[in-house]
């Protein structure tokens, strides 16, 4: 399945109070890098979230946000520190003997008293936060590669239309390139006759020169290799549950040497014309697959 390195999912999930919002950003990268943003009290899941989402996503810049609410009757307990309470009702007893004060000492004046009463976030079950957290990930995942696979198959399908022009330029190409012998034959016997002045040549010396010149521009080899690179690359793109974008990277770097060898060679105006179309598609598709997994 081809797939776009540009995508976004969410997902969201609670169970009994506990609740995690999941969202995935991915954009370009030339290999995997995962940027995991969670809460502090749940750091730990980080590696887990990690290596969940590796399984699934393989290249790209992959930003992954995650929120969590503690919506249970048990997430907090008030706790009663008895020492310091104590130690507070001595002091203001002391206090009141001592100055003769009045005594106004009450259950709502020593729970005023710093620390007496504390509210303390109980411990929570980690496997617990994992399974909810897990389906909320699970979920954006989803979500993220779905948006993947439906651009990516957009990128697909311009992709072949790109490789039909291509193959149909290098046709064109196929069936200039021995006119251009030929006509290079017709020019040279012509200037020859020009030159001498004469209505006969030697025949034996313009085969030479047309067989040096055949040599010299022939791009028969080259057109085959571009050929045969089109045809791996339809089948790379046909194929299933793997990445594909580093091996088109490296496959539309031979198709460019092939395009720069022709034109290289070109010495006629139709097939450079050719030529500059062709660089222009593989730049076109070069462009395109720096966006695919």
């Amino acid at each position: 399945m081809v797939r776009s390195m540009t995508g976004f999912g969410r997902g969201t999930f609670s169970d009994n109070g506990k609740e995690f919002t999941v969202e995935i950003k991915t954009v370009n990268h030339r290999y995997i890098d995962f940027y995991i943003k969670l809460p502090r009290q749940i750091g730990y899941l980080e590696e887990r979230v990690r290596e969940v989402a590796s399984q699934s996503l393989f290249r790209g810049k992959v930003d992954i946000f995650i929120s969590f609410e503690d919506r249970s009757d048990n997430s907090r307990s008030v706790t009663l520190d008895e020492p310091l309470a104590s130690a507070y009702i001595q002091a203001v007893e002391k206090l009141k003997e001592k100055y003769s004060l009045k005594d106004d000492l009450s259950v709502s004046l020593i729970s005023r008293f710093p620390d007496v009463l504390r509210i303390e976030k109980n411990e929570d079950d980690e496997e617990h936060l994992w399974s909810v957290l897990k389906i909320a990930l699970d979920s954006a995942i989803a979500s993220l590669l779905q948006m993947r696979e439906k651009e990516g198959n957009e990128l697909r399908n311009s992709l072949l239309q790109k490789s039909d022009l291509m193959e149909t330029i290098i046709s064109d190409i196929s069936q200039r390139s021995p006119q251009v012998v030929t006509e290079y034959k017709q020019k040279l016997e012509y200037r020859i006759k020009e030159l001498l002045n004469q209505q006969t040549v030697d025949e034996n010396r313009i085969a030479m020169e047309v067989a040096i010149f055949a040599d010299r521009c022939g791009i028969d080899e080259e057109l085959v290799r571009l050929g045969s690179h089109l045809t791996q690359l339809r089948d790379i793109l046909n194929i299933k549950k793997q990445p594909i974008g580093r091996k088109l990277d490296f496959l539309v770097q031979e198709i460019n040497r092939e395009i720069n060898t022709i034109g290289s060679k070109s010495n006629d105006i139709i097939i450079t014309k050719n030529v500059l179309e062709l660089k222009s598609e593989a730049e076109k598709i070069r462009e395109q697959i720096q966006n695919m997994e």
